[in-house]
């Protein structure tokens, strides 16, 4: 249990306690049907224990010094490391390994895991003020999600609905104000994906889009508890509940266990406590957070090191599956299997580049590099596809040749066949090598493995913003002016008559229309 001393809490959430902090009484619907309770229901029950692993491991000796620090909040407790500000290279490599170290318990798989929204809640500790005049509530949040290791998500993008139209023009959809009371604001609207958001604590709701907000009403920042009356989230399909009626962990064994369940997240005349408010009615500020409050930099750096684990993990099972194949020994094979290594290793040395090369934050604080995070964005819509075909071409048919189930093999009629059939090269029997193949249809060929394929394409944003972010981050911090200048200092060098700069000789003495 949390260690508490006169009602200070000491220690983060354990696994059962962030279990028990589900059951609210939050309105979450799947299949027509409103979920009593998501730590039971087969459409959730695994991925809250795989999350409640991760919680478990900042108790566990054998992790918690990798993973945990002291806090800075004055309670004498530790926390994970992404949940507090970092103020040197040092504590910026020490962080990243902490969050290799929680994303190696899901292999890659759970990229909304507690600390990716630690992202964001740890620059409310490093620049509250940006949050004025609710820089209290900045203030508050960081303590308590620091403290507590509270599991939030986030909602920002608006539903795909009419947007041929003005984002104002939408106001039956898009999240707005709708009014005020002495509690707090009256909110309605929807946004998504909301991925994952079933098994958070709170939800935090921002904008994030093509279009600015231009209207006051739809300016808004703030917290929202999953419990919060008026609030629901209406989820698409269980992979983990379609592994548990047809099949089993053997024969899914990712999706059984790490389905992050993407949903809408409703407003309907939801109450949001002025407590709960970060950004209110101010137009400028809610359209420019995202870069300005220091996120972009931190989820970056989360996203590209969850997905060098990814790719670990990815590595090992296609250097496994050729091998299975008898073809590992295949140069064009090599060739394949080495790209792969090439892009795994190359979103490692940005997560190292992000750490080493860290920018200036907030009251003493550094943030990770932005022009690395930014370019990261880009290459893992580009990097995981490519991946997925490499997969796909070098272990082929394989991935499709594997029985129905594991109840095949526990047919005593039907095994010998199975074994003689379904064996592997270099001495693997069948029951091995299928098991690494459906492990392997499962990262690639089914409903999960589709939904991550689309997952890394999107995750960080919609494929032309996170191109065109790129420029306008370098034009506002007058880095593309300086390239600009550098292409103008070799142009200086030279005109129509020859070289300006004394350092090189004219041709005039060989030049064939000299003479």
């Amino acid at each position: 249990m949390q260690t508490k001393e006169k009602g200070i809490t000491k220690k983060p959430l354990t696994g059962q306690e962030y279990l028990e902090s589900l059951r609210d009484g939050r309105e979450i619907w799947i299949h027509g049907e409103k979920v009593e309770d998501v730590t039971t229901h087969p459409a959730f029950r695994n991925a809250a224990r795989s999350i409640a692993r991760l919680y478990d491991a900042l108790h566990d000796e054998k992790t918690k010094d990798v993973l945990t620090v002291e806090t800075d909040t004055g309670n004498g407790g530790y926390t994970q490391k992404f949940f507090k500000v970092d103020k040197s290279v040092q504590e910026l490599l020490e962080t990243r390994d902490a969050i290799a170290q929680w994303a190696r318990l899901s292999y890659g798989q759970m990229g909304r895991s507690p600390d990716y929204k630690a992202s964001f809640l740890a620059t409310l500790g490093a620049d509250p003020d940006y949050y004025a005049p609710y820089a209290e509530n900045a203030r508050r949040w960081y303590k308590e999600a620091q403290e507590k290791n509270l599991f939030f998500n986030h909602a920002i993008i608006n539903p795909p609905v009419d947007r041929n139209k003005p984002l104002e023009a939408v106001s039956d959809i898009f999240i707005k104000a709708e009014g005020e009371t002495e509690e707090g604001v009256i909110v309605s609207g929807a946004k998504m994906v909301a991925t994952g958001s079933a098994l958070t604590n709170y939800n935090f709701v921002a904008h994030y889009g093509a279009g600015p907000i231009k209207k006051e009403e739809f300016a808004l920042v703030f917290v929202a508890p999953m419990d919060t009356p008026g609030v629901k989230l209406v989820s698409r399909t269980s992979y983990e509940m379609n592994a548990a009626v047809m099949g089993s962990p053997f024969d899914y064994p990712l999706s059984s266990r790490f389905d992050e369940n993407d949903a809408v997240l409703i407003f309907d005349k939801a109450l949001i406590p002025w407590e709960n408010i970060l950004i209110y009615k101010d137009v400028e500020k809610v359209n420019n957070f995202f870069a300005e409050s220091g996120f972009l930099h931190r989820f970056t750096f989360h996203g590209v090191t969850r997905l060098a684990v990814k790719l670990d993990f990815i590595s090992g099972l296609l250097l496994k599956a050729v091998k299975v194949n008898g073809t590992d020994q295949f140069r064009g094979v090599q060739v394949n299997v080495g790209e792969v290594l090439a892009w795994k290793n190359m979103f490692w040395a940005l997560s190292d580049a992000m750490a080493l090369n860290p920018e200036k934050g907030a009251n003493g604080t550094v943030l990770p590099n932005l022009n690395y995070g930014l370019a990261y964005r880009v290459f893992m819509s580009e990097g995981w596809p490519k991946i997925k075909e490499i997969i796909e071409n070098v272990v082929a048919g394989s991935l499709i040749v594997q029985p129905s189930s594991a109840r095949d093999f526990k047919n005593p009629e039907l095994r010998p066949y199975l074994d003689k059939l379904y064996r592997g090269s270099n001495n693997v029997d069948a029951l091995n090598k299928i098991k690494l193949i459906k492990l392997l249809w499962d990262v690639v060929g089914t409903e999960y493995g589709g939904r991550h394929e689309l997952y890394e394409r999107n995750y960080s944003g919609n494929h032309e913003n996170i191109r065109l972010e790129n420029l306008l981050v370098a034009t506002e911090n007058g880095q593309a002016l300086k390239y600009e200048q550098f292409a103008e200092e070799c142009m200086s060098d030279y005109d129509l008559d020859g070289w300006i700069n004394e350092t090189w000789i004219n041709p005039d003495d060989v030049s064939y229309f000299s003479k």
